[in-house]
């Protein structure tokens, strides 16, 4: 690349960075430890499937 070249790198960063930053009203929150738990659950329940089969 030459220096003359403008990559756009940090210009077109900071735009993802603004709108993942702003927060919707509508959006569904849920706690992380809420995710974590279903997901072990669900391996549990996996595993509780698989030997009974």
């Amino acid at each position: 690349m030459s220096s003359g070249q403008n990559s756009g790198g940090l210009m077109s960063s900071a735009g993802l960075v603004r709108y993942f930053d702003a927060e919707d009203r509508n959006a569904i929150r849920i706690d992380p430890r809420t995710v974590v738990a279903i997901g072990a659950l669900f391996g549990v329940f996996v595993l509780v499937l698989s030997a009974a089969l």
